[in-house]
């Protein structure tokens, strides 16, 4: 196995970690509630109920990761290997944690938040990605 692989197989690993620990830090601080109900949030929690943006981490995390994780088993199946590519993969990861770490300590209404710099970074990067995928198909 190449560096370069290795290096976007760990990012990607990395990545299925992170959606492991919004899921667990969504359904513990939730299922910790009085009167907790499962598959169900308070519809009145907004942004300064840390329950609410536990969740909302992991949902716009789940909304985000159809695409990224397509492009990047994409790339794996047409054994794609370009270091540009694996940096932004680790971009996209970077950028999500980041992301996570903003929703879980900012309680703000604001839009744009500073979290939502960051998930403009990690669209970029999977946009990136798309398109050097598509180079490659038609090169």
């Amino acid at each position: 196995m190449t560096e370069v692989a290795l290096s976007a197989y760990l990012a990607f690993y990395l990545y299925l970690i992170m959606l492991l620990v919004q899921w667990a830090v969504a359904t513990f601080s939730k299922a910790k509630e009085p009167n907790a109900v499962p598959g169900k949030i308070d519809e009145d929690l907004s942004h300064d109920s840390f329950i609410f943006r536990a969740h909302r981490t992991f949902h716009n995390t789940l909304e985000n990761s159809a695409l990224f994780i397509g492009t990047v088993l994409f790339a794996f199946v047409i054994n794609y290997q370009s270091p540009v590519f694996a940096m932004c993969i680790w971009v996209y990861l970077i950028a999500r944690l980041i992301h996570m770490a903003l929703y879980y300590t900012i309680a703000t209404e604001k839009n744009p938040s500073p979290r939502s710099y960051f998930f403009l970074i990690g669209v970029l990067a999977n946009v990136v990605m798309l398109i050097m995928i598509g180079i490659r198909l038609i090169s």
